[in-house]
Order: structure tokens, then sequence, then C-alpha cells
């Protein structure tokens, strides 16, 4: 019984006009989404490796390595073309020095403002806003809608199980709408190797776990559109509480719990917090400059000079420390109001389905709010082993107060291809995939609910 269901199910909706035109339209949309998502990718690469080339030219006439403006470049990954999220609104390089803080700068709206006014198609817009409104197109009179035209009962005069009825519908819309759209998926997953987008194995899993993410979310909508036809009398009252409820899911409660978030917790701003830091950094440059000025030394000529060198030398480490010790304070105590603030909007807005799809995606492809953190620490990291390497070659470091050459050849250049390569590592399939695992949770438990709800709601409905 349950098999006649489903496969009346197919025939009704894959033999509908309707159908044809809507997956005609998913279906470029998808493939240009990929298509888009990959031209987008060898862009930005070339751009990477531009920049890059010029960072090493720049360095080539140079005869000393504290006086090299070395950069380092976030790479773009394969995934943020698929999945935007944050990666196109943060700095993507950062001037490196062996002390002092660390700033990522020249973000991708930055060189291009008119992308923060029209963003990109991804497959996170995609299923949130294109597919989640086929899957209402196509379910929201699922029950209503027969009852209308007159078959409910009539389908009912076959004695029917009401929940095979009801199972019957949800997997019979759900293979007749989304199995089509494995088609185009799978064509598009094509077209990235060929376009020249590097995907490893780690990056195939998180884009398959992406599109998994994609179908669940896509079936909410679509139990929850058949629930709104069992609990509503017109097909047009369940059709327009399907708008109000996706609208509330994509637009107001993730926008609403920013903003709730925003009044529950405060954060500094990022102009108090430099402003803390440029006050406390005058302090010690004052501090420096008078301890510099009090300077005696106990020796003659260029034994002075070197006892003078060395003085300074220290004083400037212990200024460039203070200043590290009280930024990385301030700077922690930011972080940990603004993850707070974080956590806040982010459980709040898990109300909405369409919110869990979001942040499980960006999580996966790495284009969340922690790439930023993950850019930041592994530049942190490599800014102690460029440390390491100026002091190597001349025994002093950059970013300091004030620098002494006490080591190096002045006639001799330079050798750019001796400095340490940062290398970004994006996190593993597995790390991902553990802060997934809530979204993918909840979207799961939505399913049931509405399921449920369905199943439970329809026990009563009258068929006449």
């Amino acid at each position: 019984m349950l098999k006649l269901i489903i496969e009346k199910e197919l025939r009704e909706i894959l033999g509908s006009a309707k159908f044809v035109f809507t997956f005609a339209v998913c279906s470029v949309l998808i493939l240009l989404t990929f298509y888009v998502g990959a031209k987008n990718y060898q862009i930005n690469k070339s751009q990477y490796d531009a920049a890059k080339t010029e960072n090493v030219r720049s360095m080539q006439d140079l005869t000393d390595w504290r006086m090299a403006q070395v950069k380092i470049f976030l790479p773009p990954m394969p995934l943020a073309s698929l999945v935007n999220g944050v990666s196109n609104d943060i700095g993507r390089n950062i001037d490196m020095a062996g002390m002092g803080e660390l700033v990522a700068k020249e973000s991708k709206y930055n060189e291009d403002p008119i992308y923060a006014v029209f963003r990109f198609l991804d497959l996170d817009f995609l299923f949130q806003i294109i597919l989640s409104l086929f899957a209402i197109l196509f379910t929201y009179n699922a029950i209503n809608g027969e009852k209308e035209g007159g078959t409910l009962a009539l389908s009912f005069s076959n004695s029917i199980p009401r929940d095979k009825f009801i199972l019957g519908k949800i997997i019979g819309s759900f293979i007749a709408l989304a199995t089509p759209l494995i088609i185009p998926l799978l064509i598009g997953c094509l077209l990235l190797p060929v376009l020249g987008v590097p995907m490893a194995a780690q990056d195939w899993f998180k884009l398959f776990f992406i599109i998994i993410l994609g179908f669940l979310y896509f079936s909410v909508f679509l139990s929850m559109s058949v629930f709104m036809s069992v609990i509503m009398k017109q097909s047009s009252s369940s059709f327009l509480m399907m708008l109000v409820i996706w609208i509330f899911s994509v637009i107001v409660i993730p926008r609403t719990a920013v903003i709730v978030a925003g009044r529950a917790v405060d954060v500094p701003s990022v102009d108090e917090v430099n402003s803390q830091k440029s006050k406390y950094s005058m302090q010690l440059s004052d501090e420096f400059f008078h301890k510099m000025m009090q300077f005696k030394p106990t020796q003659e000529g260029m034994d002075a000079f070197k006892e003078f060198q060395t003085f300074t030398a220290g004083l400037s480490e212990t200024r460039a420390a203070q200043l590290k010790s009280f930024t990385d304070k301030i700077n922690q105590e930011r972080e940990n109001k603004q993850e707070l603030q974080q956590n806040f909007a982010f459980g709040l807005s898990r109300i909405s389905p369409s919110a869990c799809f979001s942040l499980a995606a960006t999580n996966m492809a790495c284009t969340s709010l922690k790439l930023i953190e993950e850019f930041n620490r592994q530049a942190v990291n490599y800014q102690g082993i460029f440390k390491d390497f100026q002091m190597s070659k001349t025994g002093a470091t950059s970013g300091g107060m004030i620098m002494f050459t006490t080591r190096g050849d002045k006639d001799k250049k330079i050798d750019p291809n001796e400095l340490p390569q940062f290398q970004f590592i994006p996190p593993s399939f597995g790390s991902q995939f553990g802060k997934a695992l809530i979204d993918l949770a909840i979207l799961i438990l939505y399913n049931l609910i509405f399921f449920i709800g369905s199943f439970v709601a329809f026990l009563k409905y009258d068929l006449r």
C-alpha cells in the first residue's frame, strides 16, 4: 500500500507542467552556482598568486631582513567558492613583524564594493531561498488540496492506513522533488575539477555533507508544508501560512537573534579597544624615551655605542613584551565577550531551520566566523617562526621601537627564497563535522516533529 501511495505521488508531481518549469529553473541555478563558484575560485587564486609574487619581488633589492615588508596571505579555499560565508568579508593578508599585534586587512569587499551589495550565488543561497520555496510550492496542498479536489475520500475508500498515507505523501514528494536535483548537482561537482578547482578527498567529503544538509533542510519545509496542509482547511491558507513561516525562518529570526544578542551582551567596539591600545602604547613610548635619555655609558668610543645599542634593544624588547601582554589581555577580553555574544545569537537563531543549515554549511566549508580565528591563530604561530628567522639573520627583529643593525652585509642582497613560507592549514573534516553535528541533529529533529505532527493531526482529519 505504501508503495502505491509513493508511486501515485511521483506520477502527480513528475507529470505536472509546474514541475518541468521549476525543475528547469532550479537546474540552471544549480549549474550556474557551480560554474560561477569555480570561476570565482580561479580569479581569487590568480590574485593570491600575484600578491605572493609581488611580495617576493618587493624584497629582492633589500640588504636587511628587518626592512622587508613581509606579508602572509589567506589562500582561497575550494569550498569557499560554493559556500561563501564570511570568506569575502574578512581581511585576507597580514603585514608580518617579529613583534607587535597582527591585523588582517584587504577583504574582497574592500577591493570590489559591489559584491557587498549583490552577494554571490552559492549553495547556501540556493538551498535556503530557492529550493525551500520549491518544496513549499509542491506540498502546501498535499492533503487539503486533495480534499478540495475530491480525491482524498476516494483514496480512503480502499481502507488505506492513515500513517502510511502521510508517510507515502512525504516520501513520494521528497523522491519526486529531490532526486531529479541530484543530476545537476552531480554535473556541478564534475565541473569543479574540469574548471581547475583542486578538490582534495576531505573537500569532497565536506561538499557531500553540505549537500546532505541541504536536502535535510529541504525536507524540513516539505514535511512542514504537509503538516500545514493537514491543520489548515483550505490550501490557500496553508500556502499563505508557509510563506509567513518561510519569511520568519529565512529573514526575520536570524537577524532578530543578532539584534537580541547585541543588546544582551555588550562587546566593546574596535575603536574603543584601539583607543586603549594607543594610550598604553604612548605611555610605554614616553617611558622608553625617558629611560633612553637617562642612559650613561660606562665605556668610550665604539664600546659605548655597542653598550647603548644593547641597552636600547633591551628596552625595545621590554616595551614590545609589555605592549603585547596588554593587547593580548584586552583582545582576549573582547574575544570572550564576542564569543559569548555569537554563541547566544547562534543558539537563538537555531529556532530557524534556515539558520541551522547556514551555520552547518559554513562550518563544513570553513567559511564561518571560525575562519577568522584560525587565520589569526596560525598567523601568530608563524610570527614566532618569522622572529626566529630575523634573529638568526640580523640579531634583531622588526616591530620594535627602534632598530639597530648588528649583523649583515650592506652590499649583499637578501634572498627572499630563504624566508620560511606561511602555509594555512584548513580544519579537517572530522573537526568541522563535530561542530556541524548540533545543526544536523536539529534538522533531523524538525523533520521528525513535523512528520509526527502531520500523522497525529491526520488521525482526526475529516476526510469528507
